[in-house]
């Protein structure tokens, strides 16, 4: 294996981890704090790594094509708003899960707007990604009983994953005339003040502890985000979105250990149909790219 491509790996590897830990002190942050002000620490916090970062760079913040850029910032906070209410509502592992569903919804997002060929295997994934979000939440219509998961709670972290492919489709058509530092300031820019009405209603003074969680949160993020882009940059895609799969994997393991949230057999089939999915679109979608 060349030099190169384990490095790549071990980015991504690397990245992994410290999103998973991002999601584990969002969690523990939310056992007292709204989500909506964790979106607000979180968004000012990057906004200040990125606006350093494009000052270091020598880049114009402002970017050309503003209207996308900004679409780009609010899709982006509706993702973020709706993936920390998902980590604060329910188990980790299950809102990591629901959240990594969204290759699935970019694919199609991609055919509808940016008229990318929509293949069957991207169809046969929203199937089964789909079917393993409802064996995850186990809902009672279809399961009997109580719901193992709140429908609505569910249905916001699925509605978080639409979001998030809504916004990488937009990044996609935004990389033809912006600077990728400028696509990434745009999103703390648009998420800081927007979560300003929504956190206020029910904001809570934080303590020192939650302070210095909440700053945690933010270092973790912009080493994860850093180590994710070096590792894009060295690996091929498929290989690399196998690889950040390992964030799933220590969802589990923080969930199991911190939270004592322990897996169904069901829950763990539903796992298996979401992560199985969309590593098989990557990887056909690598394949393809290189025959052409």
């Amino acid at each position: 294996m060349k030099s190169k491509e384990v490095s790549g790996l071990t980015y991504m590897a690397i990245s992994a981890f410290f999103f998973s830990i991002m999601g584990l002190l969002v969690k523990v942050a939310g056992e007292r704090l709204p989500s909506q002000e964790i979106v607000f620490f979180r968004s000012l916090l990057v906004l200040i790594f990125a606006w350093w970062m494009l000052k270091r760079a020598g880049v114009n913040p402002w970017g050309n094509n503003k209207k996308w850029l900004v679409v780009r910032g609010f899709t982006g906070f509706m993702a973020l708003s709706c993936f920390y209410y998902g980590v604060t509502h329910l188990p980790l592992a299950d809102a990591t899960l629901i959240m990594y569903s969204n290759p699935v919804f970019t694919a199609l997002l991609a055919a509808v707007f940016l008229g990318e060929r929509l293949k069957k295997v991207d169809l046969l994934g929203v199937v089964l990604s789909l079917g393993g979000v409802v064996l995850i939440a186990q809902p009672s219509f279809i399961f009997g009983g109580a719901s193992r998961l709140d429908p609505f709670d569910v249905g916001v972290a699925l509605a978080g994953a639409v979001f998030a492919a809504i916004s990488y489709v937009i990044v996609r058509k935004l990389r033809e005339s912006e600077h990728a530092l400028v696509v990434v300031f745009y999103f703390p820019l648009i998420a800081t003040p927007a979560s300003i009405p929504t956190a206020l209603p029910d904001a809570i003074i934080p303590t020192w502890w939650e302070l210095g969680v909440l700053l945690a949160i933010g270092i973790v993020t912009h080493i994860a985000q850093v180590a994710m882009t070096k590792g894009l940059h060295l690996e091929e895609a498929g290989r690399a979105t196998a690889v950040s799969y390992l964030q799933v994997v220590f969802a589990f393991v923080w969930g199991m250990f911190f939270f004592d949230e322990f897996p169904t057999v069901l829950s763990v089939i539903g796992a298996l149909l979401i992560v199985g999915s969309t590593i098989a679109i990557a990887l056909y979608q690598q394949k393809a790219a290189k025959d052409t």
